[in-house]
């Protein structure tokens, strides 16, 4: 690449951290992206690993932020793009709600009732879009309900001053309303009523992988082995989902703050505002401005603007990556060399004796090394600067789920010599020359 030209690259900050914060607690389940503006930064066309660490450091030093998160910049701008075909451009009224979806149509009053007049200390979380509630319904009816009975559920209130607006409001309806699977959050409705846009959520009990992996409680009692790989599978499910020939939906938000998880710890991927329907015909990708969260969106799709599944595919090996290692994807904290988590991992994946390097420190020998070697590998496949050499998310979902299966036959392996070694110990030593019976041999 010895031409050079410019890049011009738009960033935005997520306010996770709640400035400017209306809704109070922070650690809940945060159903929605969020973002700030910050000036585009131009980059000299370059090899990629240098065009990356390049616009990294624009990123990093040259943007006057006041946010203060360290999970990265969102490079979307606030008037996100939207399916061509089941979104118009300026949706302003119900009839825009794709009909066939199977919502209920909440009244304002209803949720009202349901959030307690939107209580502060109902809040489980904040983003772009406004404040998610705790609510209670009755599971027939979806009438609201007295808190502690019927069924819990997450409202998520539309900001009128906020960053995002009506029309990732009715993506998320258009999209969540007629996409189904178990790792997928369930959309159970909406309210339009005036100025009033409200999206109904099935409850999350567990919260964000994001507030598991890197919020202050994480320290004291970490995500385990078993469940970061439960994760990583459900995950990957759900983005090979969206992948399948029938439904062709790039998701172009994975994320850790993005993926929730119920009570069993199963994954449901939430935040469908970015989420764009995929190439059709013999197209080789769609071609749109850069969106996404800085630390997670691919390389080539920073550089050209060109959307494909494999796009998808490096930002969930940048969530392999932040699970194996207990490291943010973005982090001003750490040392230089270590800011961005791909940059400074990368080299050490597909190494046996350096990969240790990289793996989470709180969760030591919880693991096999050479399921950590795999899983490491894939990440490491994920993150290839080449799409073409990224798998497939089908491909992936069959490696874990070959991973977690050789880990099951292990621990079953395991427990059975432990069982054996007990039974033994048990019996204790047989007098030499005399048999089980007790009798001379």
């Amino acid at each position: 690449m010895g031409s050079c030209c410019s890049v011009r690259i738009k960033a935005e900050s997520p306010l996770h951290n709640g400035v400017n914060s209306t809704c109070g607690n922070k650690d809940g389940n945060d159903l929605s992206s969020s973002s700030r503006k910050v000036p585009s930064v131009s980059v000299p066309q370059t090899p990629w690993t240098d065009l990356l660490a390049k616009l990294y450091i624009c990123l990093d030093s040259g943007v006057n932020s006041t946010c203060g998160n360290k999970d990265g910049n969102d490079l979307s701008s606030s008037s996100r793009k939207l399916p061509s075909v089941s979104v118009p451009q300026t949706p302003r009224t119900e009839g825009e709600i794709i009909q066939s979806s199977n919502l209920k149509s909440f009244s304002f009053n209803e949720l009202k009732t349901a959030t307690r007049n939107f209580r502060p200390d109902s809040v489980l979380g904040e983003g772009g879009f406004g404040c998610v509630f705790k609510g209670w319904i009755d599971e027939d009816s979806f009438a609201a309900a007295k808190p502690g009975t019927g069924m819990i559920i997450a409202v998520k209130r539309l900001n009128q001053e906020g960053i995002q607006g009506h029309k990732e409001w009715l993506a998320e309806i258009n999209y969540l309303g007629q996409l189904h699977h178990p790792n997928l959050v369930k959309l159970i409705g909406y309210c339009l009523e005036d100025d009033h846009r409200l999206l109904v959520y099935e409850f999350m009990a567990r919260g964000s992988l994001e507030n598991h992996l890197f919020r202050r409680a994480s320290y004291v009692q970490p995500l385990s082995w078993n469940h970061r790989m439960k994760i990583a599978l459900g995950a990957a499910k759900g983005i090979a989902f969206l992948h399948s020939d029938s439904v062709k939906v790039i998701y172009r938000d994975v994320k850790t703050s993005n993926i929730l998880l119920d009570s069993n710890y199963d994954v449901k991927l939430s935040d469908f505002g970015l989420a764009k329907d995929g190439p059709e015909n013999d197209r080789s990708h769609v071609s749109t401005r850069v969106m996404g969260t800085y630390g997670y969106a691919a390389p080539e799709y920073m550089i050209t603007g060109h959307l494909t599944a494999k796009s998808d595919v490096y930002s969930y090996g940048v969530v392999l990556l932040e699970m194996l290692s207990g490291k943010r994807a973005i982090d001003k904290n750490r040392p230089n060399r270590e800011h961005n988590l791909v940059n400074w991992a990368k080299p050490y994946l597909s190494s046996k004796r350096k990969v240790i390097e990289v793996l989470d420190a709180r969760i030591e020998g919880q693991y096999p090394l050479a399921a950590a070697l795999k899983a490491a590998n894939l990440a490491n496949q994920c993150l290839s600067l080449d799409p073409k050499f990224r798998p497939s998310m089908n491909a992936v979902v069959r490696i874990l789920e070959q991973l977690q299966d050789s880990e099951d036959i292990g621990r079953s392996q395991n427990e059975h010599l432990q069982i054996s070694t007990r039974n033994s110990a048990s019996n204790g030593p047989k007098p030499s020359g005399i048999s089980a019976n007790g009798s001379l041999h």
